[in-house]
């Protein structure tokens, strides 16, 4: 992996830091809804890579943020990212019964509950980011982090691909849709947490649009790489069903292109994204080796 020696060590470490903070802010499983918080938290703390909190606290560290006023923006990206995952599992989208290699949500607690502690775990993000404000620091910041997580989330964002990518299941697509369901599905919940990092770290708004279009490609080639994975790789490696696109009907990068041309695309757009992001004056070498890594998951 590149010349970081350290990569995999310091990204365990990394990663077992944001699995404290997000449990820190997790909800209480008390009271009459005490179900319901209870499959939020089972969805949370079924582990995972943890990656859109990770990307956000390295971007804000490599603008020379403050950790401490990131911390609930990075325990919301990913209770954002585990609402999505909740109701993508759900039998009305792709009825899926394994998600990070145990039973999904919906299958521990039912289906009605798949779908309200998904509902939850969304506005359980905005309540957790709204948090922020009680330190007192640079709310300005924060009111504008709050403004990023919600665009990006949304409509005009991860929900607006997510309805797209429902409403053409199993039909036709040409490219130009295909793009569309992944820079809005998954690359606005990558931009996010970079961009919301680097806000709350007081990068201008050059800077920012910088590493939105460096966020927007690791996006789309994060997500090509996981339809080479869903042809190339096993239950046991990704800890979820395999060959779910060609079940559903999926047109992915594969179908389109094949393997070894989608495997190019992601690589250009990969290098594409470091080239942006070592453009600007600030470093931090690890994020480039992240980026690196995660478009070679499995080789």
């Amino acid at each position: 992996m590149g010349l970081y020696v350290n990569f995999q060590d310091e990204l365990k470490q990394k990663t077992e830091l944001i699995e404290k903070v997000i449990r820190k802010y997790l909800p209480k499983e008390e009271g009459f809804a005490k179900t319901m918080a209870e499959a939020m938290n089972y969805s949370m703390c079924s582990g995972g890579k943890r990656l859109r909190p990770l990307l956000l606290m390295e971007t804000c560290r490599m603008f020379g943020g403050d950790q401490a006023l990131a911390e609930p923006f990075m325990a919301a990206i990913e209770m954002i990212h585990t609402h999505s995952l909740i109701h993508d599992d759900l039998p009305s989208i792709d009825n899926d019964d394994y998600r990070r290699g145990r039973l999904t949500t919906h299958k521990v607690y039912g289906e009605a509950m798949g779908v309200l502690s998904g509902v939850a775990l969304l506005n359980y993000a905005y309540e957790t980011m709204i948090s922020a404000f009680d330190t007192a620091k640079e709310p300005l910041r924060i009111r504008k982090a709050l403004g990023i997580m919600a665009k990006k989330t949304g409509l005009y964002g991860m929900l607006g691909g997510q309805s797209v990518d429902v409403e053409n299941d199993g039909k036709s697509m040409d490219k130009e849709m295909l793009d569309y369901i992944y820079r809005h599905k998954t690359s606005a919940l990558i931009e996010a947490p970079m961009m919301a990092g680097a806000v709350l770290a007081g990068a201008d708004e050059a800077q920012t649009a910088i590493v939105e279009k460096a966020a927007e490609n690791i996006g789309l080639a994060f997500q090509i790489e996981d339809d080479i994975l869903d042809v190339t790789s096993t239950s046991e490696e990704l800890g979820k069903p395999v060959h779910s696109d060609e079940k559903n009907h999926k047109v992915t990068y594969v179908t389109l292109f094949g393997i070894e041309e989608a495997k190019a695309q992601a690589a250009g757009l990969s290098k594409e994204a470091v080239c942006l992001l070592e453009s600007l004056n600030q470093k931090n070498e690890f994020l480039m080796e992240l980026i690196r890594f995660l478009v070679s998951r499995r080789n």
